[in-house]
């Protein structure tokens, strides 16, 4: 079991560490959001999407889903337009000023929520990666040791989120001055991963 666990870890790890949507989110709320637990509805959300969709890779059920053509094109859909619009809203969140801060343009808790889980379920890199890679790696266990490859997963994400969300916190006291930057830099990544989602969409569906 614990080979199994440890395999888990460092698939997770390799898996989550390159920049992603979701990565940028996770970081640039840690950023923005007046105090580090204010960015905490962010970081548990992506990680519970995560924990659901490693959960369904290891039993087999997202494989199925995804050969639904109607249903991979409808996610996404989705996700495109999801991404317009949090690319917007991340390009209009304040910055390091006080009037900024009492005017609201943190994104509230609720819209985190809806954010981390879009840029979560409607990214199809990590649909795939959940499906093709955690999912098929886990077929080599069972029992007890399948349980422990999917709880290091899931801890890693949990882990790598919380680190991200500290990280932009500490970006944020050391240069205050770089969080609008991050902020324009944030939603022209996003507005790139809705384009290319949009290319999917318009071609063969995912990859």
């Amino acid at each position: 079991m614990l080979l199994a666990f440890v395999h888990g870890l460092v698939l997770a790890l390799g898996l989550i560490l390159p920049l992603g949507v979701q990565n940028v989110f996770i970081f640039n709320q840690g950023a923005i959001q007046p105090r580090l637990v204010r960015a905490m509805p962010a970081v548990l959300t992506a990680t519970f999407c995560d924990a659901m969709l490693i959960l369904l890779a290891v039993t087999g059920v997202s494989l199925v889903v995804l050969t639904v053509n109607w249903l991979r094109y409808a996610l996404l859909g989705i996700g495109v337009l999801f991404l317009l619009y949090m690319g917007w809203v991340t390009w209009r969140s304040g910055g390091d000023s006080p009037e900024e801060r009492q005017t609201g343009s943190a994104i509230s808790p609720r819209e985190q929520v809806m954010f981390a889980g879009s840029v979560s379920l409607l990214n199809p890199h990590a649909i795939m990666d959940t499906v093709g890679v955690i999912g098929a790696s886990s077929l080599q266990y069972a029992g007890a040791e399948k349980m422990g490859f999917t709880v290091a997963c899931i801890l890693v994400s949990f882990l790598w989120f919380v680190f991200l969300a500290v990280a932009g916190r500490v970006l944020k006291k050391m240069k205050p001055g770089f969080i609008p930057v991050l902020n324009k830099l944030s939603a022209f990544f996003i507005w790139a991963s809705a384009v290319y989602m949009t290319v999917l969409l318009l071609g063969d569906g995912l990859p």
